[in-house]
């Protein structure tokens, strides 16, 4: 009997990796592994309706209960990956099963920045990734408490907007000198920084975090500044970090992510990665990247079901992500990272506007404020750059 294709990792790669599977022919055994208690789920609520309470736990599974059955896919919930075997294709739980894998699949995600810092192991001090995550969060999230949040990236101004919302005293506290400053122009950070002050929300920028202050439950964050914020709880949200120690112990290609080829294969035989973990070769801007979006994690699984089934794709795609934040929505296309000029295009003050990134006369990336059909235009340009050679 052949081995099965085995996922780890039960995110939306792997819901959608096993979609495309069954939907690619592929007809034989079929697990996913994965390390939470729930089936695959969406992340993007967990800082926003789901943290407010408005989206229940039930409605984030990515497929139906009886998906898994109908397709025949043994789901292993609460399982947790610890080694693989490439000569043996063999995997390793932490439990000592080891399933033999015809192809194995690494889609085990990123997971928040820890902070190394005085405090961060105290109580009242939070990270947003899991549902249980949430669930610990939500368990304090009462009118008048005071947040802390040290990261003015997009969860950490998710989470003030739906904080605000439920009325909480809410503080933004970002080391760069602006808000969102590694993904968009001062033009769309302005947008944003204004937009929370409106709301009510305090912005510390260019102040970075000595420690985090209290006994057993966080009372404070001590600024560099040599200032005291109070604070009744602290978020995290500085950013993340691809899951690729199984692959790296395993002797894999690792570099930020699990090094992969435009076919999603890693450096191993019969192992493939995709989503979050993944870096690949990039023609659309001439370097490798590793992305967190959904787009990276439905179109990268795409790709790999289709490797694991004997094609040759061509994984590079135009990248898009999305932030909602009380009445804006942001959408990018594209990455603008190396942009030479920005132009504005509309109105900030009308809050409806984009921003377009380029290098030279290349288009790299648009930011939409609200401006839905601007981005989807943005991403057809896109689509049409001619490639750019990966330097090796």
């Amino acid at each position: 009997m052949n081995a099965p294709i085995v996922i780890v990792g039960a995110g939306q790669t792997a819901a959608q990796a096993a979609a495309s599977l069954r939907q690619g022919g592929f007809d034989g055994g079929l697990v996913i592994v994965g390390d939470e208690p729930h089936p695959p789920y969406q992340r993007p609520p967990l800082s926003k309706k789901h943290l407010a309470g408005s989206f229940a736990g039930e409605r984030l599974g990515l497929k139906a209960e009886t998906f898994y059955t109908e397709a025949r896919i043994d789901l292993r919930l609460g399982a947790t990956a610890r080694a693989i075997d490439p000569r043996e294709r063999r995997l390793g739980l932490a439990d000592g099963t080891r399933l033999a894998y015809s192809r194995l699949l690494l889609a085990t995600g990123s997971r928040p920045r820890a902070l190394a810092l005085p405090g961060a192991g105290l109580g009242g001090v939070h990270r947003l990734r899991t549902r249980a995550d949430v669930a610990r969060f939500q368990g304090e999230l009462r009118p008048g408490a005071r947040l802390a949040i040290v990261g003015g990236g997009y969860i950490g101004l998710e989470v003030a907007a739906t904080a605000r919302e439920l009325g909480l005293a809410v503080t933004v506290i970002e080391a760069a000198d602006r808000l969102l400053s590694r993904v968009v122009s001062p033009v769309v950070s302005r947008f944003f920084h204004d937009l929370h002050l409106t709301h009510g929300v305090a912005i510390r920028t260019g102040a970075g975090v000595e420690a985090l202050e209290g006994d057993e439950r966080v009372t404070g964050v001590r600024l560099s500044t040599g200032e005291t914020l109070g604070a009744d709880m602290v978020l995290v949200a500085t950013g993340g970090l691809p899951n690729a120690e199984l692959a790296a112990e395993a002797g894999l290609a690792v570099e930020d992510g699990i090094l992969v080829d435009e076919a999603c294969r890693t450096s191993a035989p019969g192992i493939f990665a995709a989503g979050d973990v993944a870096r690949f070769p990039s023609r659309r801007y001439g370097r490798r990247i590793r992305l967190e979006s959904v787009q990276n994690a439905v179109d990268g699984a795409k790709a790999a079901a289709a490797a694991m089934l004997g094609e040759s794709p061509l994984y590079d795609p135009v990248p898009w992500f999305w932030s909602d934040q009380y009445d804006a929505k942001l959408q990018i296309a594209g990455l603008s990272t190396g942009y030479t000029h920005a132009e504005v295009e509309g109105d900030p003050a009308s809050g409806s506007f984009a921003v377009a990134y380029r290098d030279g006369g290349r288009l790299l990336a648009v930011d939409a404020v609200n401006w839905p059909r601007r981005h989807m235009e943005a991403r057809r340009a896109l689509a049409e750059e001619p490639p750019i050679a990966v330097a090796p």
